[in-house]
C-alpha cells in the first residue's frame, strides 16, 4: 500500500524528490524532438529541423547523463529518438547551414 500514498504533484520522480534540472532538459529534449520531427518532413524546413535536432540530441544526451529516474530516462529516450529522426532528414534535405558555406 505505500505505492498508493505516493504524491500525484511531482509527474517526473518517482523517488519522492525534486528534480528540476532533469525535469526541465526532459521538457526541452521532447519540445525539440517534436519540432525537428515534424520540420524534418518538409524539404524547406531543413535549417530549423537539423539545428533543433542537433540541440535536442544534445540536451537529451546531458539529460541522460544527470538523470536520476527511470522515468526520466525512457521520456528522454523518446525526445532523443524524434530529435535524431528530425535532425537526419534536416540533413539529408540541406543540412545545417544550407548552402550558406558553399
Amino acid at each position: 500500500m505505500a505505492q498508493a500514498t505516493r504524491s500525484a504533484i511531482s509527474l517526473f520522480a518517482t523517488d519522492g524528490k525534486p528534480h528540476p534540472l532533469q525535469d526541465t532538459l526532459l521538457a526541452a529534449t521532447l519540445i525539440l524532438g517534436a519540432v525537428a520531427f515534424v520540420t524534418g518532413f518538409f524539404d524547406n524546413l531543413h535549417l530549423l529541423s537539423s539545428w533543433t535536432g542537433l540541440i535536442g540530441i544534445l540536451t537529451g544526451a546531458y539529460g541522460q547523463f544527470i538523470s536520476v529516474t527511470t522515468r526520466e530516462r525512457f521520456a528522454l529516450i523518446i525526445g532523443l529518438g524524434a530529435s535524431a529522426i528530425g535532425f537526419y532528414l534536416g540533413m539529408a534535405h540541406g543540412g545545417l547551414f544550407g548552402g550558406w558555406l558553399s
